[in-house]
């Protein structure tokens, strides 16, 4: 496409990702037809929070909101970063508006200090938890680790929330190429159990429902109760387990499960154990909740293959290579990766790194 030319876009769906990559490859996007057919057209809540959030992670981006909310422009400006603080909506929990910024971060003009204010557990995004022991050991397989941590300050269950979660990241000049391919053996399972405003046993009755499937498939497991009092603990009461496998060349699965009326604490731990087993017999490197963040990296490492070996796409997975393809330019080439055995379902994503460099930062 034409250097300058508006790339167009129809949906509500995958909107976080073409923000992110936009604002990245700093071609401007219009989204259309968000919603338009449905008795409450245009964009939600949570979306319009998400853009007042870019807004104030970069400077000089432009976002004009059609009448009806169903059409959207974005024209990026650079990203920012310093010391920030937002408010989250209670539709959505923390983890839906940290994981576009953990793509932008990294590239900012200064680190990124930012405080996010809301539901820090829910069923839809990934839980502040798994961000913390999962998503940010991604971004270290590229070179993106002194001073990258997330501080869960206060929980916050649904609907109340009232919780609180400190992200700060170091800014890049340019990122690693990644060169994953071998799986290794699961090593070991970690896990943190939490509850907030009910009774602290629900915490212990989950690691004991947990450890009864878990300790038949390896014996090195630590499942950590997390109990946070008074003030600390939000507004709402609520309880969740968040599961994680280690494997020996540091490839990492996780899965979560939190609190529903009227389900038991044992079965919500069965729920998250079994998501764990499953999310480990796909294979891979990597797991699916964390495909798109990996193959977005890869693409912008230095001008190299980058090669990374995970389980089938989803279907968002899909959408996002074809999103790159528009942004960047860059196609996957995907093959078996084992191609001698049939039952074998990994594949082998490689592709040749478009050497971004953050121009934004400043000099030291």
């Amino acid at each position: 496409m034409a250097v300058g030319s508006v790339l167009e876009y129809s949906s509500h769906k995958y909107f976080r990702h073409r923000l992110v990559l936009s604002i990245l490859s700093g071609k401007p996007v219009k989204i259309t037809g968000i919603r338009s057919e449905d008795k409450n057209p245009g964009l939600r809540d949570f979306e319009v929070n998400l853009l007042r959030l870019l807004e104030k992670v970069t400077n000089g981006t432009v976002i004009e909101i059609s009448v009806t909310g169903t059409a959207i422009l974005l024209k990026p400006g650079i990203i920012a970063g310093g010391p920030l603080i937002h408010d989250c909506p209670l539709s959505r929990s923390v983890g839906y508006f940290l994981e576009p910024i953990i793509m932008l971060a990294p590239f900012a003009k200064r680190p990124v200090q930012l405080t996010l204010r809301g539901i820090t557990t829910d069923d839809n995004d990934l839980s502040a938890d798994l961000i913390r022991t999962v998503t940010l050991p991604h971004l270290q397989l590229f070179g993106i680790s002194d001073g990258l941590e997330l501080r869960i300050k206060k929980r916050g269950a649904p609907p109340g929330g009232g919780g609180e979660v400190q992200f700060l990241c170091p800014i890049v000049k340019q990122v690693k190429t990644l060169n994953f391919v071998e799986p290794g053996k699961i090593k070991r399972i970690r896990g943190i159990s939490h509850a907030v405003r009910v009774n602290p046993q629900f915490s212990n009755r989950m690691i004991e429902s947990a450890r009864s499937i878990l300790n038949r498939y390896i014996p090195d497991i630590y499942l950590y109760s997390d109990v946070y009092k008074g003030e600390e603990s939000g507004k709402s009461p609520g309880y969740a387990l968040s599961l994680l496998a280690e494997s020996t060349t540091s490839a990492l699965f996780c899965s979560e499960a939190t609190s529903k009326p009227g389900v038991a604490p044992e079965d919500i731990a069965l729920q998250a154990t079994r998501a764990l087993l499953s999310e480990i017999s796909k294979g891979g490197c990597v797991d699916e909740k964390h495909q798109s963040l990996v193959l977005f990296m890869m693409v912008l490492g230095s001008e190299d293959v980058g090669r990374c070996r995970m389980s089938e796409p989803t279907p968002r997975t899909i959408q996002f290579l074809r999103d790159i393809r528009d942004f960047f330019g860059t196609s996957f080439k995907i093959t078996p990766s084992d191609p001698t055995k049939l039952e074998s379902s990994d594949l082998v994503y490689s592709c040749y790194g478009t050497g971004y460099v953050n121009a934004n930062r400043e000099l030291a």
